[in-house]
């Protein structure tokens, strides 16, 4: 019975939809088109489609994108190994969660839209002291995020350790100015309605 509950746990936890990225969401402008990089089987695609959002998820793995079909279009690419499939494309929102590859890491950022969020949450150094994934290729290093961001206005980020499921993981919600200058910055509430 135990284990079951702790399937059950997992499962929940990968279909849930990043609190981070819950948290951060409001940050999208209305009926905003969404990418969601390695979106695995879109629970973020879920969580986007369900708020009026026209999402668009990418991965490598066929069976993830049957299901996350259901929510969006989905593209099936290896970004690691092949093109960037949305070269010249730009996106109200880019969501990236549990995933890292740092060669596209400019790709990704250049698909945020002028006034589009990137929205980023991954692991980082430290995590090999508590689990997987702990290559180097796959923890970022410090500060890595803001570095990819430095472009972005930084609404958010944070880079520390989370306790339930133990992990270390460095997140960043940043938007693409879109402001000319003479105009009045924008607002970017820190809550939503704030």
């Amino acid at each position: 019975m135990l284990l079951k509950t702790m399937a059950s746990d997992a499962h929940l936890a990968l279909a849930t939809p990043s609190d981070w990225i819950q948290r951060w969401s409001h940050l999208l402008p209305a009926g905003g088109r969404v990418l969601d990089v390695a979106c695995g089987s879109g629970r973020h695609m879920r969580w986007f489609s369900g708020r009026g959002h026209p999402v668009t998820g990418v991965d490598r793995d066929e069976q993830a994108l049957a299901s996350a079909s259901a929510f969006g279009q989905t593209v099936l690419a290896d970004i690691e190994a092949g093109p960037w499939p949305f070269a010249g494309q730009a996106f109200d929102a880019v969501v990236v969660t549990n995933y890292l590859w740092r060669a596209r890491l400019p790709d990704i950022v250049a698909a945020v839209a002028p006034g589009g969020v990137l929205l980023y949450e991954t692991f980082a150094r430290g995590n090999e002291s508590v689990g997987k994934p702990s290559r180097p290729d796959f923890l970022l290093e410090n500060g890595e995020l803001l570095r990819a961001a430095a472009d972005l206005r930084v609404v958010a980020y944070e880079d520390g350790f989370l306790a339930a499921p133990e992990r270390f993981v460095q997140r960043i919600a940043a938007v693409r100015p879109a402001n000319h200058p003479g105009e009045t910055p924008p607002r970017y509430p820190l809550a939503p309605g704030g």
